[in-house]
């Protein structure tokens, strides 16, 4: 049997163990659509007129979407022993993490969940970051935010990782200055490979990161 195959058996075993638990991926953002999505905002979308609320809300209810998507795939590393956590709050500020891995070792990820239009491809062009032909490149600049303070707060190096849904990816996957941009169907894979390859710092890193970061909303 295939390595894929494992994986993907794998990935079937833990939707149906974990997946149909209520779980907080895409918690937030799910919720700041519905807050944008008054009674108004919906009689205009009925009507056809768009709103800056109701795209605004969109954008939140796809954001949503995609860490739900990605929330399932990672679901599949608690099998290999690695702890994940979905939409946590840092100690400071308002900004929220995506995902959190732990790998069984203590190799400490910090996930990204992104949904982008699947008409444009992501790519690297003359040390920017590129959708298309729009510049995303500030788009990660709350990813690196993330990354500095969970260090800081569990004392240990950290390492990031965009999820891509929709849009490809050139290449197949990027590095752009230090943060790994992968499609979601290599997600696993790719964080599985960060783990062997680097040094952790105990398996006891995963419960003190459960401990020091609460779930967004309620810390």
């Amino acid at each position: 049997m295939s390595s894929g195959t494992i994986l993907l058996a794998a990935a079937v075993l833990a939707w149906l163990v974990w997946g149909r638990r209520p779980g907080s991926a895409g918690r937030s953002a799910a919720a700041h659509a519905r807050q944008l999505r008054t009674p108004l905002v919906r009689l205009a979308e009925l009507a056809g007129v768009q709103t800056v609320r109701g795209r605004q809300a969109a954008q939140f209810a796809a954001g949503a979407e995609g860490e739900r998507r990605t929330g399932r795939l990672l679901g599949v590393l608690r099998l290999f022993g690695w702890t994940v956590l979905h939409d946590l709050a840092l100690p400071t500020g308002r900004a929220n993490v995506d995902h959190l891995v732990v790998s069984f070792w203590g190799v400490v990820i910090v996930v990204d969940s992104k949904r982008w239009d699947a008409r444009y491809r992501v790519r690297a062009v003359g040390g920017r970051l590129l959708h298309g032909d729009r510049d995303v490149t500030d788009r990660l600049r709350g990813l690196r935010h993330e990354a500095e303070t969970v260090s800081r707060v569990l004392g240990v190096p950290v390492f990031s990782l965009v999820v891509m849904h929709d849009a490809p990816v050139d290449g197949g996957a990027l590095i752009f200055d230090g943060i790994r941009i992968v499609p979601a169907q290599s997600a696993v894979a790719v964080l599985r490979g960060i783990a062997r390859r680097h040094c952790g710092h105990g398996h006891g890193l995963g419960r003190r990161a459960r401990l020091a970061l609460k779930p967004y909303g309620r810390n």
